[in-house]
């Protein structure tokens, strides 16, 4: 059985909390370390109970308040030599833990497997986390969806994957200059919804039991459009529907927990 709890979804930042039977891991730490302290204790869980964090990549939103925590409570950081290399002009003094993108792992009960996706960092991953009888898939930045992504996250119970942008929205959006757009709809950039649901689509399953929609843009998406684009593109075939989620949206606020 694992438990994911989103704390923190969306460009000012991204963190979950993954917990096994025995075992928790934060994914990513993109928000301060107050933030992360006051919303894990107030989960149950001290940052001495973590076996480690794990990062997808080494971008501010998902590693803001890593240097202070780590600092503080001595946790050690699961990544790969790209991403270490990057963080480490940051003077971030950590225990490293170091992982070839593409080679599992093991942290206590859990299985890890990261996988390279397209986004434009040092080395970025997404992972599938297992455990005896559940996994959990996660894709937070990326560009496209390639052929590994595809098959490394086949058959999970759950997903997390960006929905970041309806692409109308964003082409017609003002706030942005066009070299900005061309980053986000770059093959290095990020999923739009439709993107986003043609992966869901391919490699859903029976198995799939939830959904969980994140990094959405404040000004260039909804919940209600991600959604719908997900719900719409699923497999007719499929038995029964995922439930898809849009934590840190109504109904469902941050933090916000799921069983797998």
């Amino acid at each position: 059985m694992l438990q994911l709890t989103v704390l923190a979804s969306g460009s000012s930042g991204n963190s979950l909390l993954v917990r096994g039977e025995s075992t928790a891991l934060l994914v990513d730490a993109g928000i301060s370390a107050r933030q992360l302290e006051t919303q894990i204790l107030a989960l149950g869980i001290t940052p001495q109970n973590l076996a480690g964090i794990l990062l997808t990549h080494e971008h501010g939103d998902h590693t803001r308040g890593l240097k202070v925590f780590c600092s503080k409570h001595h946790i050690p950081v699961f990544t790969n030599p790209l991403t270490a290399d990057s963080l480490r002009k940051s003077a971030i003094d950590t225990e490293w833990r170091l992982f070839n993108s593409g080679s599992a792992f093991e942290i206590a009960e859990l299985r890890i497997q990261p996988f390279s996706v397209p986004h434009d960092a040092a080395d970025p991953v997404g992972f599938v986390i297992s455990s005896a009888n559940s996994s959990l898939g996660i894709l937070t930045d990326l560009g496209y969806a390639t052929r590994q992504i595809i098959h490394a996250v086949q058959g999970v119970n759950a997903l997390v994957i960006e929905t970041n942008h309806d692409e109308a929205l964003l082409q017609n959006d003002t706030k942005r200059p066009w070299s900005v757009k061309q980053r986000i709809l770059s093959r290095h950039g990020h999923l739009s919804n439709q993107a986003a649901a043609k992966l869901v689509a391919e490699i859903a399953t029976e198995n799939l039991r939830h959904i969980l929609l994140a990094h959405l843009s404040e000004d260039c998406n909804t919940p209600s459009l991600a959604s719908e684009a997900i719900r719409q593109n699923l497999p007719a075939t499929l038995p029964t529907h995922p439930e898809i989620h849009c934590p840190g949206h109504p109904p469902h606020p941050l933090p916000h927990s799921i069983q797998i």
